[in-house]
């Protein structure tokens, strides 16, 4: 016979759900809404419907807390822990703070979108998008320290409001049973939240080696280039030097780079605009992708209501998105396109989200999500690292396969970008976790911010930087309260997913050139890992593709194998490493 408890949670667990769709679907529609069409009254909807999502989830979660220790079915059990951890913001109960918290969030994101920076009063402002260009292609040092000065600039004002946001944010978790919100993202990943910290410097300790070899190579290139005035030889690079805004990734600088005796790759932007793809068969290229792992075509809904582009006449926030509005099938990615190979990978990367959306929707609601946040992650850059010269040969836009000896500069560019993100992908969480703790103050924000960038990623801000900046708001998943750390996951679970495909077809190849494109098998153990949703414990659904209950980042060594021992030949003599690492 059931005890009355058991009974009671299971009552409970259908009632929540059936109320956390109803407002999961209103908050998705307001935010869409918002999202591509920004102004003070879509702000005002979506503030409101974040609110009523964020207060509700908070009371359930409350109430998810009284059946803490009673003996519950493992899948009960497990629904009531999601539901503690359904939402990255939690404000506190009552109706004021809450909403507070979401006006301070819709804020700080408007602020976000609405970034410009006017080089000089004569010129246009640009949004980042086209200051991103611009950082991409200037070699000019002057030029990209004004770029990078102006758009950090759109941190200042959100400082006072991302202050009490920690202290509101801190108060919802602690009222659910966590010590602060860090804790309560870590505890995310089916193990204790300080076990998790050591979990992540393990698996950044097995890739730290290659970084260093990659950030020597490319500082004694730039040394080359600038001098030793503009870049210290042994010292942090200048993170306006590396093409990107946040110095996250390198690949821009490639051209500045590239070995001259390697081949440089596919220049898959020229070959996009050859050809005169435009923003909506660049997404259609990436479903056929699918398609051939056996996967439905996308929904004809999600055709008629995704943005491919930026609408001319206002405000959007063209921060690449999936989005699963009525957690079934109304699926849409939000884009403001542009024909390249950068974007060429990101949609693949959106569409990842999408297909894993919609394989586990047959899953109860708090069971429609991934293993984890960074199998969501992983599973559209897993079908990049399958975008090799052999699955553009047989799709057409290559004529010939190219040969693999010359692979170095294939390599080097991917490294670049792969790479070079792991240490950024790390330390944003772990500023964040330290905000919420407590252990950063908020007279300390900046400063550790910019202690934590130069021990991990050996970078360093191109003008003089205080209290009075907050740089970490220059960047979206600040001031959207969107936890990092999924990132740095699966920057190591897509290399550990490809391996493990390539091992399971036979591959014997360099694995760097190894396609699962049109392997129905390989869809095949995707889907199973999809339809688990978050219905078990990740190791389940790492076991279920890959066999191993760990991770392991030796999936990246193993795929670069042949660029280690290239950069190790090439920084004989040069300094490696920097000081404060």
């Amino acid at each position: 016979m059931r005890a009355q408890w058991e009974i009671e949670a299971e009552a409970f667990v259908v009632a929540a759900e059936a109320r956390l769709l109803e407002l999961s679907i209103e908050a998705s529609r307001a935010a869409w809404v918002y999202e591509t069409y920004i102004t003070p009254d879509t702000e005002a909807l979506t503030a409101r419907a974040d609110a009523r999502l964020t207060s509700a989830t908070v009371d359930l979660a409350r109430r998810a807390a009284e059946f803490e220790g009673r003996p519950l079915p493992d899948s009960t059990s497990r629904k009531l822990r999601l539901l503690r951890l359904s939402l990255p913001l939690l404000a506190p109960p009552g109706e004021r703070e809450s909403e507070e918290l979401a006006r301070l969030s819709a804020s700080m994101r408007g602020r976000y979108a609405k970034g410009r920076y006017q080089p000089d009063r004569a010129g246009e402002a640009l949004d980042l998008n086209a200051i991103g260009r611009r950082m991409a292609e200037s070699r000019d040092p002057v030029e990209l320290a004004a770029l990078w000065t102006g758009w950090h600039s759109v941190g200042v004002p959100m400082r006072p409001e991302f202050v009490r946001y920690v202290e509101l944010a801190n108060a919802g978790s602690r009222a659910v049973g966590f010590a602060d919100t860090g804790a309560m993202w870590r505890a995310k990943y089916d193990m204790p939240p300080e076990e998790f910290v050591a979990e992540t410097e393990r698996l950044w300790a097995e890739v730290r080696p290659l970084y260093r070899l990659l950030h020597a190579y490319v500082r004694h290139r730039l040394v080359e280039r600038y001098g030793e005035s503009v870049v210290p030889r042994s010292g942090p690079i200048p993170a306006h030097l590396l093409g990107n805004m946040w110095a996250q990734t390198w690949d821009n600088l490639y051209p500045l780079l590239a070995p001259p005796d390697a081949d440089p790759g596919v220049d898959l932007t020229e070959i996009l605009r050859r050809r005169k793809v435009d923003p909506r068969e660049l997404v259609r290229i990436a479903e056929r992708f699918f398609a051939s792992l056996g996967f439905e075509p996308l929904p004809a809904t999600f055709w008629e209501r995704s943005m491919f582009e930026k609408p001319a006449g206002r405000e959007v926030l063209c921060h690449a998105s999936a989005w699963d509005i009525d957690l079934v099938d109304d699926l849409r990615i939000k884009m403001c396109i542009e024909i390249t190979g950068e974007e060429f990978h990101v949609v693949h990367h959106e569409l990842g989200h999408n297909f894993y959306q919609r394989a586990y929707a047959h899953q109860p609601l708090l069971f429609r999500d991934s293993a984890n946040d960074g199998f969501h992650e992983a599973v559209g850059d897993t079908i990049d690292l399958s975008v090799t010269p052999e699955y553009l040969a047989r799709t057409g836009f290559l004529d010939a396969v190219p040969p693999p000896d010359r692979d170095v500069g294939l390599l080097l560019r991917k490294a670049l970008e792969k790479v070079a993100f792991l240490p950024f992908g790390l330390l944003v969480d772990g500023w964040r976790w330290r905000v919420f703790s407590g252990d950063v103050p908020p007279e300390r924000y900046n400063s550790t911010w910019w202690e934590m960038r130069l021990r991990y990623q050996g970078v360093a801000p191109p003008t003089p930087r205080s209290e009075a900046d907050f740089d970490p708001g220059a960047k979206a998943h600040i001031p959207s309260s969107t936890p990092y750390m999924r990132y740095f996951l699966a920057a190591i679970l897509q290399f550990q997913f490809h391996r493990a495909l390539a091992r399971s077809a036979g591959w014997t190849g360099p694995l760097h050139r190894f396609s699962i494109y049109g392997d129905r098998a390989a869809g095949a153990r995707l889907r199973s890992m999809f339809e688990m949703g978050a219905s078990r414990p990740w190791p389940d659904a790492l076991e279920a593709l890959t066999g191993s209950r760990t991770m392991d980042a030796t999936g990246i060594l193993d795929y670069f194998r042949p660029l280690i021992g290239w950069l190790e030949r090439e920084t004989r003599g040069v300094p490696i490493g920097w000081p404060g690492e």
